[in-house]
């Protein structure tokens, strides 16, 4: 297929784009030229297939739904002016709501001084969120090396462990089935969906996976690998599996695998790129079990949805490794100053407005109505899941939750599917939704349960998107 070219020049496309960023707001005829717009650059200069996968362009009328702005901590508005609830939260960005005054304020003081540090100079914003992560995290979590994104964070935590283990022989890692960790190299030998692995193959040697939540298949992993010779370096764990379906482990499994780590000289690395940041009812998810690893993960909220900004937090003994040549390991744009000061006036806004807590009780609230729901339609729903307000609605079929998310994507309430199992469909909205909005959810879940009981089997079939 021949590359589709743009008459217009580079300076052309540049300004013409930053036309509609200075715009506040849109006439009908400037609405219908930019959703054309971006349909047509997204299939010819982005991903064609991404037009596919999206419920908002076939339920967005003629020209689909373009986002334009947020209209609220915990709402968006679509050029068209139509409002969403927003309950997808950016896969877990926005903990602390969309544009929150005090994340948004820092960032624009600091971009007012030097918005990219000079690479030579001692940066004072990364020295600071480290000295604050080291106080935030649990145990003897100390260093931190910042990255741009949770696949980045990942993959320092496997180099980390790599480089901590390999005098000790030890170079075999241990994953779980249903993992999600990303999709870069090393990140993806530990994630566990085949759409995602077989196009890349092969991947890193010495992966190994394992149910998730049970174990014994840990410990007969761990066995076989050692009576091999091939000595277990890490494992590592999203306390609660997030693309996987948002599955919560037995309380027993966290406690036991840490266990396990110590007898076999292993580290633990916990993946809290969806969980961290007060999302679970606690500032961290492995907190809910008092457990401490020896590197944890961090991004998606850390940046408050104002930056991108990626964590990997490491005992002393761990991080040493770097010591001697910290350039083993390094990254460009990592620990901007920009990405630090959004960190931390996240960490400021979470920790002054009890955002953990209010995840508890906002949480506790709207599972236990999904879960009345599930028991008032057993033909549609397995079963209602989660822990804080990182929820999901596992449904009997696919198509039953790709119509569920569609009718309240109507409704203007944002939901998704998850990457490795797409019956479920999460429910993620920002730390700081109301208990009115959701009662709304709930009212409107409800609504949409009831129509889709009524609709005939072969009626349900609105695959109108499909994540993974």
């Amino acid at each position: 297929m021949s590359r589709l070219r743009t008459t217009l020049t580079p300076l052309e496309c540049s300004q013409r784009a930053l036309q509609w960023v200075h715009k506040e707001t849109l006439t009908q005829e400037e609405t219908i030229a930019l959703n054309q717009e971006v349909l047509s650059n997204f299939r010819d200069y982005v991903n064609p297939g991404f037009l596919s996968y999206r419920k908002s362009v076939t339920s967005g009328g003629d020209f689909g739904a373009v986002e334009w702005r947020a209209s609220g901590p915990n709402t968006l508005v679509d050029t068209q002016g139509k409002e969403y609830l927003d309950c997808l939260g950016g896969y877990g960005i926005f903990n602390v709501g969309h544009r929150n005054p005090t994340v948004l304020a820092a960032v624009e003081s600091q971009l007012s001084k030097q918005p990219l540090h000079s690479q030579e100079l001692l940066d004072p914003m990364r020295a600071m969120l480290a000295k604050t992560l080291a106080a935030l995290t649990p145990g003897s979590l100390q260093y931190s090396f910042f990255s741009n994104s949770g696949t980045e964070a990942v993959e320092a935590a496997l180099k980390l462990a790599k480089a901590y283990q390999a005098p000790r022989g030890r170079f075999t890692f241990i994953a779980t089935n249903g993992a999600f960790h990303g999709k870069s190299l090393g990140a993806l030998s530990a994630t566990a969906k085949p759409a995602f692995r077989q196009p890349f193959m092969p991947l890193l040697p010495g992966f190994h996976h394992v149910p998730f939540g049970d174990i014994e298949a840990m410990k007969q992993q761990v066995a076989l690998c050692e009576k091999r010779g091939d000595g277990i370096a890490a494992i590592i764990l999203e306390p609660i599996q997030g693309e996987g379906g948002v599955i919560v482990p037995p309380a027993h499994y966290l406690p036991a695998v840490r266990a396990l780590c110590d007898d076999i000289g292993a580290l633990l690395i916990l993946d809290e790129v969806q969980t961290g940041m007060g999302r679970t009812g606690k500032m961290f998810a492995c907190e809910h079990y008092g457990v401490q690893p020896d590197i944890l993960c961090l991004a998606k909220a850390l940046g408050g949805g104002v930056m991108p900004i990626g964590a990997t937090v490491a005992t002393e003994a761990v991080f040493s490794v770097l010591f001697d040549n910290p350039f083993l390991h390094t990254t460009t744009f990592g620990g901007n100053p920009l990405a630090c000061t959004a960190a931390l006036a996240t960490i400021n806004v979470l920790l002054t407005q009890n955002l953990a807590d209010r995840a508890a009780q906002q949480g506790a609230f709207l599972l236990d109505g999904l879960r009345r729901l599930a028991a008032d339609y057993p033909e549609l729903i397995v079963e209602a899941r989660g822990l804080g307000l990182l929820q999901a609605i596992e449904f009997r079929e696919n198509e039953i939750g790709y119509a569920f998310a569609s009718e309240l994507f109507k409704r203007g309430i944002l939901v998704a599917g998850t990457l490795n199992n797409a019956k479920s469909v999460r429910i993620e909205p920002p730390l700081t939704i109301t208990h009115n909005q959701c009662a709304q959810v709930l009212l409107q879940a409800g609504e949409v349960l009831k129509k889709l009981r009524g609709a005939q089997p072969n009626d349900i079939q609105l695959k109108e998107y499909a994540v993974g």
